[in-house]
């Protein structure tokens, strides 16, 4: 039996989402900016032979089985073809669950490439992001772990340097069904397709791309408009993912810090810088 803690499990922003197509399998056809954060869960691993993956702790609001790092680690050894392979799994959430930060997704990435090197199986980066795409359409970005432009589901992507950044973030205290959003009958999915050029062009102008989630949330989620209302006042407030939480570029750390000056009490914010490189990078090398 062996431990190792302190593997990093990175939040991301959507800066913009267009919903450019249904498939037939029900999949979405979307086109989006991931940008990494500096906000992170922080996942330890004790790796043992006796074949039982468990979780020691976690987000209380989700069941142990249905936690995407313990489903990340029975893949994993499944796809190793090693059943006496075991590891039990600590979560320090810090990322809010139903938030569109893509907690979830990170944490199973992290789980992907810890395990991965605990395991010592050897496995590519390629491999690690196809296993993390049957649990979710945003882990193959924080396997690879860079900001990135992102197309298909959200799998095909081109690592992008968007510099020095700083956001403030508010989760108003709702969970947002992901699922819901994408089958609302009123969810606009024909928007036109777009280069990373123009989204390059957006930055450069000044103008704030849409998401294309928005309208739907909004309507179904009151809590969610009111958290756009209430952050507006600092800038033009944007929806990242499905939500639940918004978000305001801002200049310098003092003034996201200045953003969320009475933030009212059932909500959390957080100051994040972006990052282009996600620390499980450094992670990753430091057990090289």
């Amino acid at each position: 039996m062996s431990a190792s803690g302190g593997w990093p499990a990175p939040a991301k922003l959507n800066l913009f989402l267009n919903v450019t197509g249904r498939r037939p399998d029900g999949y979405h056809e979307l086109q989006t900016v991931y940008q990494l954060l500096d906000l992170s869960d922080t996942l330890e691993f004790i790796t043992s032979d006796d074949g039982i993956i468990s979780r020691d702790s976690g987000a209380r609001t989700v069941a142990a089985e249905d936690d995407l790092a313990v489903r990340a680690a029975q893949a994993l050894r499944a796809a190793a073809g090693r059943a006496e392979l075991g590891a039990r799994i600590a979560v320090r959430k810090r990322i809010p669950i139903g938030g569109g930060l893509g907690g979830a997704s990170s944490d199973a990435a992290t789980t992907l490439i810890a395990l991965n090197r605990l395991w010592r199986l050897g496995l590519g980066s390629d491999r690690l992001a196809e296993l993390g795409l049957g649990l979710g359409a945003d882990v193959p970005l924080f396997v690879h772990g860079r900001s990135a432009w992102a197309a298909g589901v959200g799998e095909e992507l081109t690592p992008i340097a968007l510099g020095p950044s700083w956001f403030a973030i508010v989760y108003p205290g709702v969970a947002v069904l992901t699922r819901e959003v994408f089958q609302a009958p009123e969810l606009t999915r024909n928007s036109p397709v777009v280069k990373l050029a123009d989204f390059l062009a957006w930055q450069d102008s000044g103008r704030v791309p849409r998401n294309d989630l928005t309208a739907v949330v909004v309507a179904r989620y009151p809590a969610v408009r009111r958290a756009l209302d209430w952050l507006s006042a600092h800038g033009a407030a944007r929806l990242t993912g499905s939500g639940a939480s918004v978000y305001v570029a801002v200049p310098t750390q003092a003034a996201a810090q200045a953003a969320l000056v009475g933030l009212p009490g059932d909500w959390q914010g957080f100051v994040a810088r972006g990052l282009d490189d996600s620390p499980l990078i450094a992670r990753r090398a430091a057990e090289d």
